[in-house]
């Protein structure tokens, strides 16, 4: 894990940064190119090319911005999507692994 993301983290509650493991796991699982991990702005980022993901952890939740999560909204439906296609996934709710991979392969291609 880059050391930057890594300390920026490290500062969230541990069902937090439990998730972000499992997101940032995921993340690296859905495609098979090389990701770079770096913060923008601040905010975790993984980059293929010109294409990204950013997970934007909070202290009860975690906002996901991908660019095809817009196109899995009725997939998403037990999930707030932000007016931006930003998916909110909250500490008690349980990630949903395949859509977000799917989501993740999608826009990193």
């Amino acid at each position: 894990m880059n050391e930057q993301v890594k300390m920026y983290i490290e500062k969230y509650p541990p069902e937090v940064t439990g998730m972000f493991q499992i997101l940032r796991g995921l993340i690296y699982d859905s495609v098979s190119v090389d990701l770079a991990e770096t913060l923008w702005a601040k905010l975790p980022s993984y980059y293929a090319g010109a294409s990204f993901v950013r997970l934007i952890p909070f202290k009860d939740h975690i906002n996901i911005e991908a660019q095809a999560a817009i196109r899995h909204k009725e997939e998403l439906t037990g999930y707030k999507i932000t007016p931006k296609g930003m998916v909110q996934i909250y500490a008690n709710q349980e990630v949903p692994l395949e859509v977000l991979k799917q989501v993740f392969a999608e826009t990193l291609i």
